[in-house]
């Protein structure tokens, strides 16, 4: 049975804040009319931004606070003052069991430490991991994890990893039995540090998971589409992010420079705009934006800060998904299932 999403929003993270951030809410209320919000925040700016989005209004509640976690602020600072900022409240809302899932775009760092405290992790899991769906030439999108929550992972964080992303990849990605790779400088099985060698042989080891594992990938297939599950530690996680992004941007920014360098090279836009348009659909982070915290007694999402209105509403849509599919039963089912296979 589906359960009725229901979102606590934090209406003050994010660069732009309550405007975009209840923009987003609204875009994805009028395709999903099933929806529900808290939104948590300053009152008055809140009711300000929801004159422009009355079918938002009708479906939302409103928490007040004037507290704010700022990019600035390092986990233990956020943690000492959660119940009073407005990412402290909607992760909270959650603990309680008025929201079924939370969404902020605010400090990450800040957003992980609250929600593991507030939620804690769930049993069999070491450490939540961060996971994020990125775009290939495959036919669906492919599951990083970790993308920065841990910087040093042992071979169980990384057997565990890869559990909870290819339950994530079957909610998200509709995959009955996803293909799980360790992201590694080789692959050859002599390849790669202790930890994943170990996780490797972990995972070539387990019994009765809906999941295959592919064995080792490197950097440059990571978009290729060749598995749906890329599982490694939160420290190359997050460079090949940020790589990723950048290589895109470098990408979008050359085509611009080239088009405009010149009459002849303007016509040429002209005629080959359907083809840069797709290129520019493929690569915009809004349409693959929202992370994850896998690993937690509860859903919760991290939005780019810089995301736009659409950017927002597909993490808004992402969230309802993963609490409609009740993810976080899904990975408690296999989490159990892999613990007693590798206990057999």
């Amino acid at each position: 049975m589906a359960l009725t999403p229901r979102i606590a929003i934090d209406a003050m993270g994010g660069d732009v804040g309550v405007r975009m951030m209840l923009a987003g809410a609204a875009m994805a209320r009028h395709k999903h009319d099933g929806l529900r919000f808290i939104l948590v925040g300053d009152e008055g700016q809140i009711k300000a931004a929801l004159e422009n989005h009355p079918n938002l209004r009708a479906a939302s509640d409103i928490i007040h606070t004037d507290g704010v976690v700022s990019g600035e602020d390092k986990p233990s600072q956020a943690i000492r003052k959660a119940k009073s900022t407005s990412m402290g409240l909607a992760i909270d809302a959650v603990k309680r069991g008025d929201a079924g899932g939370a969404v902020s775009a605010g400090n990450t760092g800040a957003l992980m430490a609250m929600a593991k405290l507030a939620l804690r992790t769930m049993p069999g899991i070491d450490r939540p991991a961060l996971a994020a769906l990125l775009p290939t030439l495959g036919d669906n999108d492919v599951v990083m994890l970790d993308l920065g929550a841990n910087t040093e992972c042992d071979a169980t964080n990384l057997t565990q990893f890869a559990v909870m992303g290819a339950a994530y990849a079957r909610t998200a990605l509709g995959l009955e039995r996803p293909r799980v790779a360790l992201l590694n400088i080789g692959t050859e099985e002599l390849k790669g540090t202790d930890e994943i060698r170990d996780a490797a042989a972990l995972l070539r080891d387990a019994q009765g998971l809906p999941m295959e594992f592919a064995g080792f990938i490197e950097g440059d297939k990571l978009s290729r589409g060749d598995v749906d599950v890329i599982v490694h530690d939160g420290f190359s996680g997050n460079i090949a992010l940020k790589t990723i992004e950048g290589t895109a941007r470098f990408v979008t920014d050359l085509l611009r420079r080239a088009f405009t360098s010149s009459t002849r090279s303007k016509i040429g836009f002209l005629i080959s705009r359907p083809a840069t348009e797709l290129l520019r659909h493929h690569l915009d982070p809004n349409n693959h934006n929202g992370a994850v915290f896998l690993g937690l007694n509860g859903v919760v999402l991290k939005s780019h800060g810089s995301a736009d209105a659409k950017g927002v509403a597909n993490c808004v849509h992402l969230c309802a998904e993963l609490i409609e599919k009740d993810i976080t039963r899904q990975v408690t089912e296999d989490l159990a299932n892999f613990r007693r296979g590798d206990a057999a």
